[in-house]
């Protein structure tokens, strides 16, 4: 039998998704948490259980020290499409933005020169990117590059589309690639950038890219916020 406490927060959770549903919060954004507990006469335990449950649908999201927001429709990403993320986001009818956080040459540790067929320390270019979709933090990157096949490449504008800049300046396609997909905590590195506590529920792809001779030319290492992407795809 469910105890009192577990029966408000379904109801708690009932009565705020039909209120999203009919729209009455348009700015995007609910009430604090205290306004909301005071409105239901309800404990910030239980409240919270009732917002964790709309949050598991993928109805609302939380972002650190700001609240709680209406949840937009998640990014379909299918990787056997070779399209970059401005592009994908573009053909969904969404806006996409890049930051770039740091681009620099560093020594390539195990994994990543294991990635990219290198030996460990090798210089490697890591170039740290954030990425938005409608404005919101949804995507920490870290993209590794064998620099043998990008002279010059960190003095180029890096908010820009990879995949173009490696077509465009340098003749190189994508020729094949290999995808793992993780879920898992976000690491203390990416969690702050998606506006999240470290340790909060987060989905892992990593990606090693050919090019069209099916040399390895680098590997991906995204963190997207969990409720932000659906991964689909038909082979």
């Amino acid at each position: 039998m469910a105890s009192p406490a577990l029966k408000s927060a379904e109801t708690i959770a009932s009565i705020l998704l039909m209120r999203i549903q009919s729209g009455e919060f348009s700015s995007g954004r609910l009430p604090a948490e205290r306004a909301l507990s005071e409105a239901f006469s309800t404990t910030r335990i239980t409240l919270r259980e009732a917002l964790g449950k709309l949050e598991a649908q993928g109805m609302i999201y939380r972002e650190l020290r700001r609240g709680w927001f209406i949840a937009p429709p998640r990014l379909i990403y299918n990787p056997l499409h070779h399209s970059h993320f401005h592009a994908m986001a573009c053909a969904q009818g969404r806006q996409a933005t890049t930051e770039v956080i740091a681009a620099e040459e560093v020594a390539a540790h195990d994994s990543v020169a294991t990635a990219l067929q290198l030996t460990p320390g090798s210089a490697v270019y890591c170039i740290r990117r954030l990425r938005r979709i409608d404005g919101r933090a949804v995507l920490y990157v870290e993209h590794y590059l064998n620099p043998r096949f990008f002279p010059g490449l960190l003095g180029e504008d890096l908010t820009r589309s990879l995949t173009d800049l490696y077509d465009q300046r340098y003749g190189i396609r994508y020729g094949g690639a290999r995808f793992t997909i993780l879920p898992g905590p976000l690491p203390e590195i990416a969690a702050p950038t998606l506006n999240v506590a470290t340790g909060s529920p987060g989905l892992l792809i990593t990606r090693i890219n050919r090019n069209q001779h099916r040399e390895v030319i680098d590997c991906d290492c995204e963190y997207w916020r969990y409720d932000a992407l659906c991964v689909d795809m038909e082979a």
